[in-house]
């Protein structure tokens, strides 16, 4: 038997459920999983155990709750300390309505993350779509597949780090080997590489293999061949500046609406939104759906719909090209655009101590970097912040670390974190929540975090600090909004925000027009911005997409009052394509 063969779980003492799934899974299922029926929960507790010890993965476990069994949510509690990364789901009957309130109330404590309702007839696509999107989600966390790119660099590299989680976020296939593994050796050998610039990146899936060595952002863009800058004489509608959910939203429905649309993105698809692991308030997502997902789903429909895309470069400066805007890109490209749409967000604030910035890389990281999360495999680990991603984060570091410590600078996580997620997070047991606290250092050993001294918020002394065990830290703090690029004339909040509309715009500030802005738009007319960029915005995924799909009216508005001069003629007649406004029109 393949001990590698990823096992699905179920457990019921209902005779009919356990059928009925048995069947389902084996049918759909058995040729990539090794399907594991148990006919009690100690029996699938002596299972899990086992199955732990042999160091086999277990992708999916399933347990019951109805009339006919009323112990699988308890099951499903204790599987997780058996199999944390495990993805858990409670299966119920449909028409059971009366179970509802005490599933719902179960999977909000993190009993489970899933409900799914279990199939009653032939070829169930809603039961088997459950089914899929949670193994690709699980799939998604461990990293494997196919091995699309090599990525070979030292562990506590920062570079490599970078590398690793801008692949992952992108959902390009990638497998890290560290230096020195007989992986890596036999990679670099066969290359003929004895003594390269690491970290040294292969992409295999081009003909021959290119290798490039500690390459930039600018390289691996081009290397990888997907975007690439526009021709100089092709003019946008809209620059969308951002790929997180407002600047994808914005881009799905300019696209769809008929407006050329480029979108220019540095780092990943998804934003932070897209580092999240599970984000369960989204509207249409009843079993949540994770960050990267949600991203890639978008980018995708936005590339079908026609947008334009350059990864991996950043935009460096705007300024006025007589009736158009010019957008500097990192590449040292421009592009000429009748509007612009700040979607950049923000950055997570730095501690700056000192003796953390030094461990960048090399246990301390600022994001919720789901690719470090499965590193972190029976050690202790710290997050610090009080909003969403933070609480998301510490829940997807528990599958893996011995132990997760949220520390917090205020009294409480309720003004600044959702209930369903406090909820969770005091229901998980390797999480432990610690209020009044900021961090004031750090140990280390060989260059690695191995502990971080926390004092308390309101000690007037700053030596008066403990220490906490630590291998990794995440920081998810504050909001640094990523404004720098942009002309001064485009107001901003003391906070740097950008600020929007006629109420938050001074009278002096629109040089460019005789009216008031619009709601979304800054002070420099044609330039607008939405999303956390946004001064007064509220950070949520949803009211980003709100903000993405609201511009674009303004957007119609701006270029029905604002039409290009008469553009040059091509042979035969005809306006030349790539200078054709976009169709003014609202759906």
């Amino acid at each position: 038997m393949d001990h590698s063969v990823p096992i699905m779980l179920v457990a019921t003492t209902d005779p009919n459920s356990r059928r009925i799934l048995e069947d389902e899974l084996r049918r759909r299922y058995g040729a990539d999983y090794e399907v594991v029926a148990c006919a009690d929960y100690a029996h699938g507790r002596a299972v899990l155990e086992g199955l732990r010890r042999w160091n086999r993965p277990v992708a999916l476990i399933l347990g019951c709750y109805g009339p006919a069994d009323r112990s699988g949510l308890e099951f499903l509690r204790r599987a997780y300390g058996f199999h944390p990364a495990a993805k858990r789901g409670v299966v119920v009957t449909w028409g059971d309505f009366a179970s509802a309130p005490t599933v719902f109330r179960a999977i909000a404590q993190g009993y489970a993350e899933l409900v799914i309702i279990r199939p009653e007839r032939s070829r169930d696509e809603e039961f088997h779509g459950a089914i899929t999107d949670a193994l690709d989600d699980w799939h998604l966390a461990q990293g494997v597949g196919f091995e699309a790119v090599r990525l070979i660099g030292e562990v506590g590299d920062q570079r490599t780090h970078m590398l690793r989680d801008s692949l992952s976020r992108n959902h390009i296939p990638a497998v890290f080997h560290p230096v020195g593994s007989e992986t890596a050796q036999r990679t670099l050998e066969s290359l003929g590489l004895r003594s390269p610039v690491l970290p040294v990146m292969v992409l295999e899936f081009t003909a021959p293999p290119i290798v490039l060595e500690n390459p930039s952002n600018e390289e691996i863009a081009e290397a990888m061949g997907v975007t690439r800058p526009p021709p100089a004489d092709r003019i946008f509608d809209v620059v969308v500046v951002g790929a997180g959910p407002s600047g994808l939203a914005t881009a799905v429905y300019a696209s769809s609406e008929g407006l050329s649309t480029m979108v220019v993105e540095g780092e990943a698809v998804g934003g932070q939104a897209g580092t999240s692991s599970l984000i369960r308030n989204y509207p249409g997502f009843s079993r949540g759906v994770s960050g990267a997902h949600l991203a890639y789903r978008s980018f995708h429909q936005a590339w079908t719909l026609g947008t334009d895309f350059l990864f991996l470069r950043k935009v460096e400066g705007l300024r006025v090209d007589g009736a158009l805007y010019a957008v500097s890109i990192s590449d040292g490209s421009v592009v000429r655009c009748r509007t612009v749409v700040v979607a950049a967000g923000v950055d997570y604030r730095r501690l700056g101590i000192p003796q953390l910035e030094d461990l960048v890389g090399r246990g301390v990281f600022y994001g919720a970097t789901v690719s470090e999360a499965p590193s972190m495999a029976g050690k202790p680990v710290c997050v610090v912040g009080g909003g969403n991603s933070a609480g998301q984060a510490v829940l997807h570091l528990a599958k893996y670390a011995k132990k997760v410590m949220l520390l917090v600078r205020g009294p409480t996580l309720s003004v600044s974190m959702s209930e369903y997620l406090i909820s969770q997070l005091e229901a998980t047991r390797n999480v432990a929540i610690r209020y009044r606290a900021v961090l004031v250092g750090a140990r280390h050993q060989d260059g690695f975090l191995t502990a971080v001294k926390v004092a308390a918020s309101e000690a007037s002394d700053a030596t008066a600090s403990e220490e906490i065990e630590a291998a990794g830290l995440f920081v998810l703090i504050g909001s640094v909004p990523r404004t720098s690029w942009l002309p001064a004339t485009v107001e901003r909040d003391p906070a740097g925000f950008l600020r929007t509309g006629a109420r938050d715009v001074s009278d002096t500030g629109s040089v460019r027009a005789a009216r008031p802005p619009l709601a979304l738009e800054t002070s420099l007319p044609g330039v607008f911005a939405i999303g956390d960029v946004r001064s007064g915005s509220i950070k949520r995924v949803a009211t980003a997409v709100g903000d993405g799909a609201t511009v674009v009216s303004m957007l119609h508005a701006y270029l029905a009052e604002n039409p290009l001069p008469a553009s040059p003629q091509a042979p035969g007649g005809e306006t030349a394509p790539e200078d054709r406004p976009g169709d003014v029109r609202v759906n």
